[in-house]
């Protein structure tokens, strides 16, 4: 997977490979799906959703360029596998989750793996984690209509945000980078599709309010 899917398709980043390696994918998918977990395909999760291939996820944790005295934040934290990937490169993530039952199963993975370094909420994640910002890297794991006010806010100077922007069948993956002066500038990083961002910043109000701890 990492050979073939990820260096051979320009993954160049360290410690993006390095997660990649050490993180075992088949056990953040659903026990009959698992013969799958290595294949370049996104796979379906519980709740309807889904975990995206391999080359997205290293692509986005690329993107984000971490340092590993970074404090990241996730949006939409699905099998969790994204997280724990983000978690080998980063000294703390905070995931937040809309759909409970993804979350606690997220956390069980977690501890299961020893990944004592990320925090998960049960919430709408357009409005963020204010309580913990700000952020020094921001990841958005579904695509919005519009970049969130609240995600920008919480990233801190020098912070980079990732997120899928678009209709609801396709999107453009963007990065945002706050400079010195508070000032954004976004790059395209190319087409992609990702499940609707669903909540008061997104795709309709979610009505679940933040914050639950998981």
């Amino acid at each position: 997977m990492v050979q073939n899917q990820l260096i051979g398709r320009g993954i160049t980043d360290e410690m993006v490979i390095n997660s990649m390696l050490i993180v075992p994918r088949h056990k953040y998918v659903m026990e009959d799906k698992q013969e799958y977990a290595y294949y370049d395909s996104a796979l379906e999760i519980e709740s309807g959703q889904t975990i995206s291939q391999p080359y997205i996820v290293a692509l986005m944790a690329q993107a984000l360029k971490l340092k590993s005295i970074d404090k990241v934040l996730e949006i939409g934290t699905g099998s969790g596998y994204s997280a724990a990937i983000l978690s080998r490169m980063a000294m703390n993530i905070y995931t937040i989750e809309r759909h409970e039952g993804l979350a606690h199963l997220a956390k069980d993975r977690f501890r299961s793996q020893g990944y004592d370094n990320i925090a998960v909420q049960v919430g709408d994640g357009t409005l963020g984690w204010p309580e913990k910002a700000p952020f020094d890297a921001i990841l958005v794991t579904a695509g919005g209509p519009v970049i969130p006010d609240s995600l920008i806010n919480q990233l801190a100077i020098g912070g980079r945000l990732v997120i899928p922007v678009g209709d609801k069948g396709e999107q453009i993956l963007i990065r945002v980078k706050k400079t010195l002066t508070g000032e954004l500038i976004e790059e395209n990083l190319g087409l992609v599709r990702f499940v609707p961002l669903i909540g008061t910043e997104g795709w309709g109000e979610s009505n679940i309010k933040n914050v639950k701890p998981c």
